[in-house]
């Protein structure tokens, strides 16, 4: 790739152009045959049982806060360092949100600060769920919190967005539900676009029935039974609502273009990770004034690629540090501004301190990565960090 590298793109080849025009040439542009099809690959691809689409990861989220039954009177665990999607959803609701502080260094939720959130959830509310982020696409210790949340009769809905391609993720043996995004900067991507994935069949079909209005056509679902039937058979026009829904329907072109993509989800996946390892390496000398997220061999999609740099100690500021890589074509992004921190939740909940998240932002850097980019790319990212870190 020559120009700018933005810190993550999508990958649009002929064969998704092609399989998009396809679509559009069909039957059905919102939904048709495509949705179940793609549904089908991305329970395939990542070993669910299940697999809901829908218009974008935060309606992903939203679903899923409302099939594990979040509302008014409940609260649920986040994590400060996530998107503000995660305790929006929640929001969305009409559920209460109480922050987890995180590991300073890798930017997750662990089972002490789970457990040390649920201490602090409003004594007025049920604690009802949790939401950990796989952050970067670096996994949680699922069953660590599957085991605080068990004994505390919290249910688990993964925020898998970052997370997709890493085997399991998805299978949902921990959590109620998984939440995945595909966006352009995400594993795959349908332009807008989410997916829930579970293992329960009925939490699948409501979520189902909520993002298309709330409606249900199920004969046996109907309650209304006089106007619903005529001589034993039900009306082919009949639909009925039990609860009030949304429309986050995925369009079937959109499902056309997430079925080729998923194609090539472990091509992409491994082509993050070998740059994911270059990066290890040829970033390696600079430490400690700038390095990886610590990663270890934990499970690791590879979404985000993020350095955590000790700006004050090179004599500088993130902002300072951003605009010269911008000047030699290295764009970065910091993921993510600790939620707690903004206006909304401070009016709502005060200000509250969190050391471990506000510790990993004031470091966090997200360099380039996506599966395009060449080895000289990486190489030009690299030695672009160890001119700013050698003369800083």
């Amino acid at each position: 790739m020559t120009g700018f590298l933005p810190y993550g793109r999508q990958t649009i080849e002929d064969d998704d152009v092609a399989a998009v025009a396809a679509a559009l040439r069909g039957d059905f542009l919102t939904t048709g045959p495509k949705v179940e099809e793609y549904e089908g690959a991305f329970a395939r691809a990542t070993g669910a049982a299940h697999a809901v689409a829908c218009n974008s990861g935060t309606a992903a989220l939203h679903l899923a806060a409302l099939a594990a039954g979040l509302g008014p009177g409940d609260a649920a665990v986040v994590p400060a360092a996530t998107f503000l999607a995660t305790a929006n959803a929640v929001r969305m609701t009409g559920a209460e949100v109480v922050f987890a502080d995180v590991d300073p260094d890798t930017g997750l939720m662990t089972a002490e600060t789970l457990a040390a959130a649920l201490a602090r959830a409003p004594r007025d509310h049920t604690a009802r769920a949790a939401l950990p982020v796989h952050l970067n696409g670096q996994v949680c210790d699922m069953a660590a919190l599957a085991a605080v949340a068990r004994a505390k009769g919290v249910a688990l809905i993964e925020d898998a967005c970052h997370a997709l391609g890493v085997e399991g993720i998805g299978a949902t043996p921990h959590a109620q539900s998984a939440c995945f995004s595909t966006h352009p900067v995400k594993a795959i991507a349908t332009a807008e676009g989410g997916v829930v994935t579970t293992a329960d069949a009925d939490l699948a079909a409501r979520m189902r029935s909520l993002r298309s209005h709330g409606m249900v056509r199920e004969p046996d679902a109907f309650t209304d039974r006089a106007r619903a039937f005529e001589d034993g058979e039900a009306n082919p026009w009949w639909y009925e609502m039990p609860e009030v829904g949304w429309n986050y329907r995925l369009p079937d072109v959109l499902c056309a273009l997430g079925v080729s993509q998923l194609a090539k989800l472990d091509r992409f996946h491994r082509r993050r990770v070998e740059i994911a390892r270059r990066y290890d390496a040829l970033l390696a000398p600079l430490f400690p004034r700038l390095r990886p997220v610590p990663h270890g061999n934990h499970p690791h999609g590879w979404h985000i690629y993020a350095v955590l740099v000790e700006f004050a100690a090179l004599g500088t500021t993130r902002a300072r540090f951003m605009a010269a890589l911008r000047a030699e074509g290295v764009g970065t992004q910091v993921h993510y501004i600790p939620v707690h921190l903004q206006p909304y939740y401070r009016k709502r909940y005060g200000d509250l301190r969190l050391p471990g998240a506000e510790a990993y932002y004031a470091r966090c850097l997200s360099i380039p990565l996506f599966p395009a980019m060449t080895d000289e790319d990486v190489r030009h990212v690299a030695d672009s960090l160890a001119r700013l870190v050698g003369s800083a």
